[in-house]
């Protein structure tokens, strides 16, 4: 710890608002952070809990609007956009559609793939600390596929992503299958990309907490934001809860709730919450555990191996807030399973067994982060949609250099986070 440098106010407990505070409190500041519901309640939780540099291609690409075309008219499908005259969701839409080219696959590979790494390489030493044990396995991400299409495509992405640098292995049935030696794998290949890895997400979270309080950093739950105090081109104070919120220096996280956040600051951020469900399964054969995290690229499942039981998550709704549970899309997630892991016999589990969150989506598909350029006093970090977990540490290491006026250790240029204002 360094000497004082004054106070630091972080709005969202998510993992990016957690690793702001972590990283702040490392160089010297005094933090505080706002939470707007209770420190439990949030997409870091239940999400699927996986590193991954292997992410470098955008939500916006090339063929994911036909594809999400085909598959809004299913129930049980992986993607839904709900349909609406939502001028949000229209602007949203007309941007995503505009991002949805080669072009901007090209050029924001090579950016998000940096990211990426940097924040595995701060979470391999988050690791290392005696304050934390979050089960940390930097042992790869398997891509499995049983369809010739689904293979063709991704043996592209993969020759991709070892022109970018990454450790890459392109496997046949057999090769996948000796990676996974507990579980019978009903498909016809697949990838490992061994940049990536996985963890426990609730163990981070708790864990992350935990060191704050420990450390001098104050919560206030159950604090909503309800405006700023404005002077010029500096914020003075946050409103929550009819008290006044003081700092030298703000920070802006509040994941799929940044763009309301920021309107209230007189900031334009453009973002979709992308709700997707996630329950855990104990095998009934203890035999047949797992080795490494997957994706079954066909239905959009991800399979994450935790404290020996395993995550199963998926599905993508384009919508406005809304805490219901949509049964028939966890349906297609359960039923999905056997296709790919006969011997697993997940049943549907029961509604309160199941979690949803909202994965904060901008329309090109990359997150915010950086320094305002309408603010002097406020850095905002959000929007790392799919890639969320993976990036809360990096995101919260840039924050902290900025707020120390340092260079940031990845080039964050194309991460500004007013850059459709």
């Amino acid at each position: 710890m360094t000497q004082n440098k004054g106070k630091a106010l972080v709005i969202g407990a998510g993992i990016a608002g957690l690793s702001s505070a972590y990283y702040l409190l490392q160089k010297g500041w005094q933090v505080e952070i706002l939470e707007q519901n209770d420190l439990t309640n949030n997409c870091s939780y239940g999400n699927a809990g996986m590193i991954v540099p292997s992410h470098f291609t955008p939500l916006a690409a090339p063929g994911v609007v036909a594809q999400g075309i085909r598959w809004m008219f299913n129930s049980k499908s992986p993607f839904y956009v709900k349909p609406s005259l939502s001028p949000q969701l229209i602007s949203w839409g007309l941007k995503f559609l505009k991002h949805s080219n080669q072009q901007h696959v090209d050029h924001s590979a090579s950016a998000i793939r940096d990211l990426n790494i940097v924040s595995s390489h701060l979470y391999n030493e988050l690791a290392k600390k005696e304050e934390f044990d979050f089960e940390l396995t930097q042992n790869g991400i398997l891509m499995l596929y049983k369809t010739e299409k689904v293979a063709e495509e991704e043996i592209e992405l993969a020759h991709t992503a070892i022109d970018l640098g990454l450790p890459v292995d392109i496997l046949d049935k057999k090769g996948i299958q000796n990676l996974e030696p507990n579980a019978k794998l009903d498909v016809i290949g697949g990838i490992n990309y061994k940049c990536d890895g996985h963890m426990n997400p609730v163990k981070l979270m708790t864990q992350m907490i935990s060191y704050l309080k420990n450390n001098g950093a104050v919560f206030h739950t159950q604090h909503k934001v309800t405006g700023f105090e404005i002077e010029g081109t500096a914020i003075k104070a946050v409103i929550a809860n009819d008290k006044k919120f003081t700092a030298d220096q703000f920070v802006m996280t509040g994941g799929s709730f940044l763009p309301e956040l920021a309107h209230k600051a007189g900031i334009k951020i453009h973002l979709m919450p992308g709700k997707g469900y996630s329950f855990m399964h104990n095998p009934e054969n203890p035999a047949n555990r797992l080795e490494h995290a997957a994706l079954l690229l066909e239905a959009r499942v991800a399979v994450t191996p935790m404290g020996g039981q395993i995550r199963f998550g998926g599905t993508m709704e384009l919508a406005p807030h809304r805490d219901k549970k949509n049964m028939n899309r966890v349906e297609g997630i359960v039923q999905s399973i056997p296709n790919y892991m006969p011997d697993f016999r997940v049943k549907l589990p029961k509604e309160s067994d199941i979690w949803f969150g909202y994965r904060p989506c901008a329309p090109d598909g990359l997150p915010y982060l950086g320094q305002s350029a309408k603010l002097k006093n406020l850095i905002i970090a959000g929007g790392g949609g799919m890639m969320g977990l993976s990036l809360g540490p990096i995101f919260g290491k840039t924050v902290s250099e900025i707020a120390d006026g340092q260079q940031p250790s990845a080039d964050i240029r194309i991460f500004n986070p007013e850059r459709f204002s």
